[in-house]
């Protein structure tokens, strides 16, 4: 005797959307990974956005970047405001970042990661491809415990005062810049220590989720603004803090976000204002790194693993999957 179980249609869509976007994520990340160690950054990062964009076009959705590689007049694909999907189904915004870490891909280096998000239509935020400000921390904190505009030896030790320890227990991760010389100083002054990554934010930020296996407190500084909002979606999904500031220092760019709803140029963005309502975040290792192993290209067998996260249900799945249909996996 069987039993059949009534799935609402729009749960069985979403359902359906959450292992999809990992079979979007998948051919991204292989395809970029055929050009790991070639030193071509942008050979690289084409063949990741051009995967991406033939998978997100075979969705049951009506998608429209509004995250993506750029702006329509610098980007030839995936650029923000471009519709993907089969234009049936749900109303749907989409963040790409399908190469982060280029440089990292390109000297095939830890970290590189191709990477999605989607959310309801109108619920993340429209932004123009530009830096952010960021801050960002794990969950189980008091809100504002840390904020955008305090100094950083500052929110080392307010965060080390709610963590309960002294301020050398907390670890700090900041992006590898020139630019970021006084964050480091002022992290370094508390005791605390600060670890150093070349690129990959999006991934920097998750870590401050799970500060017991990667020993990462806090996340601060500035980076592209399309990895900030990525982020924000995957801290919906499994907890934390963030704040963020564009910035917009030209009369160019304030009239850019301007034209993309953006009101007040100074606004801290919490991840709620970034990412609202039900979202999908999806990662699939490029390189090995300290979130996901990369591609490995066997002789009969492509293997990745993904990382799928949902918000309304808090639920994280890591996914290592064997590819044997290898044409599928060819270049076009």
């Amino acid at each position: 005797m069987s039993t059949h179980i009534s799935v609402p249609p729009q749960l069985l869509l979403e359902r359906i959307l959450t292992l999809e976007l990992v079979r979007v994520t998948e051919r991204a990340a292989v395809s970029a990974a055929r050009l790991r160690g070639h030193g071509n950054e942008k050979a690289a990062d084409q063949a990741a956005v051009d995967a991406m964009r033939r998978e997100l076009n075979k969705l049951p959705i009506e998608g429209t970047v509004v995250i993506g590689e750029g702006e329509r007049d610098e980007a030839p694909m995936l650029f923000i405001g471009e519709t993907v999907g089969l234009k049936a189904g749900p109303k749907v915004d989409i963040a790409v970042d399908p190469l982060e870490g280029t440089t990292l891909c390109a000297k095939n280096m830890p970290g590189a990661i191709a990477t999605m998000a989607m959310a309801d239509g109108g619920t993340l935020l429209h932004a123009p491809d530009v830096y952010m400000q960021k801050l960002a921390i794990g969950p189980g904190y008091s809100k504002g415990v840390v904020e955008l505009d305090a100094a950083p030896a500052d929110n080392v030790r307010r965060l080390a005062k709610a963590k309960g320890v002294d301020p050398s227990a907390i670890t700090v991760l900041v992006l590898d810049r020139p630019r970021h010389a006084d964050i480091i100083n002022g992290v370094r002054s508390t005791g605390a220590a600060v670890r150093l990554i070349t690129d990959g934010d999006v991934a920097g930020v998750i870590h401050c989720a799970d500060p017991e296996n990667t020993g990462v407190d806090m996340y601060i500084g500035t980076g592209g603004a399309p990895e900030g909002v990525l982020a924000a979606v995957a801290l919906r999904c499994i907890g934390g803090q963030m704040q963020c500031r564009l910035i917009l220092d030209s009369e160019e760019k304030r009239e850019r976000a301007h034209k993309m709803g953006i009101k007040d140029p100074k606004q801290i963005y919490g991840i709620e204002d970034m990412a609202r309502g039900d979202c999908l975040f999806a990662a699939t290792g490029v390189t090995d790194g300290s979130l996901l192993s990369g591609v490995k290209f066997r002789k009969d067998v492509i293997q990745t693993e993904t990382v799928v996260m949902r918000s309304v249900t808090g639920t994280v799945r890591y996914i290592k999957a064997e590819h044997r249909q290898l044409d599928k996996f060819h270049l076009d």
